[in-house]
């Protein structure tokens, strides 16, 4: 009779359960970084805007750095 086993072996410290892990915050901080970029960008862009045409769109130059 053959026996198969189907169990894994748990992994102590740094084996393969830390490398879901050290994917996933990668992933969270490539993310926070494409944000802050897309958000400077904004913020550059507004910041070239006249007050009239801030006024148009609905904003002030105050909520230029707090919205963004």
């Amino acid at each position: 009779m053959s026996v198969i086993d189907t169990t894994t072996p748990r992994s102590h410290g740094f084996g393969f359960a830390f490398a879901p892990r050290l994917t996933r915050a990668i992933a969270t901080l490539t993310a926070q970084v494409a944000e802050a970029r897309e958000r400077r960008a904004t913020r550059q862009t507004l910041e070239k805007l006249t007050d009239r045409e801030l006024d148009d769109i609905g904003l002030t130059r105050g909520d230029i750095h707090r919205r963004f």
